[in-house]
């Protein structure tokens, strides 16, 4: 019940309330029985089977019915007591159904809250901690997990609810025949005793279950981003085989786990039955209690067991689901704990340049940037170019404040990138990657992000510096065109010109450019390199590549190699002095 007591911590407000109605309503019902005594004493062992007060008994529940009859000044006929009867049903119902649907509420509500926690910490990380997580573990724990997590609290809910209504129907069969209740009690605990095996081996097939299904969506979101080498190869039954011991390991967890939830219910079955049986012959003949106490008495320890039974069956399917939820804010509370740190407060001006000085940086003992020391004057187009794994993204990084160097320091005209917001730094930036990302949407909302703060006007300024409205107007819709599967189909050049102009929309000082040309055809990379020449002055463009046409349009081109840095003759057009290690 861990679990459940950490969804009442979380929401406590709406969890009272959630009970308070659960309690009220088992209560409802529990007036219900006891007017259905009263009622079942007059049809049976009355003479004449009508219309009189109860038969007398001395029970404890007889005593209560009588004191409420005296207290209310009811006449105890039949009509009244069925009355009676039905409005407690009615009022126990609607008050069910009230909570059942503040429970529905929770449900969807734990959901979302999960996933928007781990959507944020996720977020907020630092961008190592970030590129090491496998994407197919968040994505299981973002529709998997937390839809999981979600109904492990509906089921702990359940619970509740049964062993609420327990209580009661057991206060009202202790009043009626202490005796009988207390076998009944007993026994029903020593079945449920019996059968928690199965609760345990279920509880080990969820945990099994929610690695499994980490791991396999895990390996499946890395294959289907590498599908179309291993086709190309014909080695996709390579990845079907992994694919496929995983799913066969999933399916031998998830069979031992339907045999568990199948088992407890058919045991649950025979042995409560086996005791009630036994119970009634014993209440009825060796007790030789009225037949009126015994249908009575019947009804209710038929309940409280039906109740117990059921609240261990809710029970195991919660410790089921429950591994998800542990292992949601394990993945969570491990994203917060690497949280980026944007301490800075200094808000950037960007006049004069982007400077390196003395910067070392390196990815665990492999050393990428020795000491480098370069200049980007603001209004520039500089390209960097260099080997893969020279450290070209790295220098990105270090602008963009994702990585921090480890010696040396980046300026932003004469203050340290480590002492600006970095979230006010990262506004003023623009960044076109080389994977060109765009969402099976509009047009308008691939370059927007869907910010409400951009207008069409915004939209269209942006196509046009990118080179893009053209194409775009000529769609059926416009900006408004579908874009995707089932929408637009583009060529690479168009989708990387849409790729820029969402980098432009938002009107920045820096355009940066990651490979953003190296997916393009000459044509079309001729056509784009043609458009950021446009740009020269109007903002300043860094960009890194290994093809030959964007030099053309650039005023300075540095090589990186061997971790130093160093201008390229004939490529500074802007006269500006640099300085540069090797």
């Amino acid at each position: 019940m861990r679990l459940l007591f950490t969804f009442v911590r979380q929401y406590p407000v709406k969890s009272l309330i959630t009970v308070v109605a659960l309690l009220f309503a088992g209560l409802a019902e529990g007036f219900g029985l006891t007017m259905l005594f009263p009622l079942l004493s007059i049809a049976v062992d009355a003479p004449g089977g009508s219309g009189g007060s109860a038969a007398h008994s001395h029970s404890a529940l007889s005593k209560a019915v009588n004191e409420f009859m005296n207290i209310t000044g009811i006449t105890p006929t039949t009509n009244i007591l069925l009355l009676l009867f039905v409005l407690s049903l009615v009022l126990k119902a609607t008050l069910v159904l009230l909570a059942n649907k503040r429970v529905g509420y929770m449900v969807a509500q734990v959901a979302t809250d999960l996933r928007m926690a781990l959507i944020r910490a996720l977020f907020a990380t630092r961008w190592e901690y970030y590129v090491r997580q496998p994407i197919g573990g968040f994505t299981n724990a973002f529709a998997t997990e937390a839809n999981r997590s979600a109904q492990a609290y509906l089921y702990g809910i359940r619970v509740m609810t049964l062993l609420i209504h327990s209580i009661v129907y057991a206060v009202v069969a202790l009043m009626l025949s202490w005796k009988a209740t207390l076998v009944t009690l007993g026994a029903g605990s020593i079945i449920l005793y019996v059968l928690r095996l199965l609760v345990t081996r279920a509880k080990q097939a969820g945990r099994s279950q929610t690695r499994l299904l980490r791991v396999l969506l895990s390996i499946l979101t890395d294959t289907l981003q590498a599908i179309k080498p291993l086709k190309s190869m014909a080695r996709e039954h390579t990845a079907d085989l992994v694919l496929q011991k995983k799913t066969e390991s999933l399916n031998e967890t998830l069979k031992r786990q339907v045999f568990s939830t199948e088992a407890l219910k058919v045991l649950q079955e025979l042995l409560l039955t086996t005791f009630f049986a036994s119970g009634v012959y014993v209440v009825l003949i060796w007790w030789k209690q009225p037949l009126s106490t015994v249908l009575v008495m019947t009804y209710l320890l038929a309940r409280i067991l039906k109740s117990l039974q059921k609240a261990q069956k809710e029970y195991q399917s919660m410790v089921i689901a429950e591994s998800a939820y542990w292992a949601i804010r394990s993945k969570t509370e491990a994203a917060e704990k690497e949280r980026e740190s944007i301490s800075g407060g200094v808000q950037p001006v960007f006049e004069h340049s982007i400077r390196f000085d003395g910067v070392r940086f390196s990815y665990d003992k492999r050393l990428v940037l020795k000491d480098i020391s370069i200049v980007f004057p603001k209004g520039s187009f500089t390209v960097i170019i260099g080997p893969s794994g020279a450290g070209k993204t790295t220098i990105l990084d270090l602008i963009t404040g994702l990585l921090t160097p480890q010696q040396g320091t980046v300026w932003v005209d004469e203050t340290p990138l480590t002492e600006l917001d970095l979230k006010a730094w990262r506004r003023m930036i623009g960044y076109v990657p080389q994977e060109t990302m765009l969402l099976h949407d509009t047009v308008f909302t691939n370059i927007t992000l869907g910010d409400p703060v951009f207008t069409e006007e915004d939209a269209e300024q942006a196509l046009r510096d990118a080179g893009a409205w053209q194409f775009v107007a000529e769609m059926p819709d416009g900006i408004h065109t579908v874009v995707g599967e089932r929408g637009a189909r583009l060529s690479g050049g168009q989708r990387q010109r849409i790729t820029v102009a969402r980098a432009l929309v938002h009107g920045p000082q820096l355009l940066i450019l990651d490979e953003a040309t190296s997916a393009l055809d000459p044509a079309s990379e001729a056509d784009l390199c043609a458009t950021l020449a446009q740009l020269k002055g109007r903002l300043t463009i860094l960009a890194i590549s290994h093809q030959d046409k964007i030099l053309e349009a650039a005023d300075r081109t540095y090589r990186l190699s061997d971790g130093a840095v160093r201008l390229l003759e004939g490529h500074n057009r802007v006269g500006q002095s640099v300085s540069f290690a090797g």
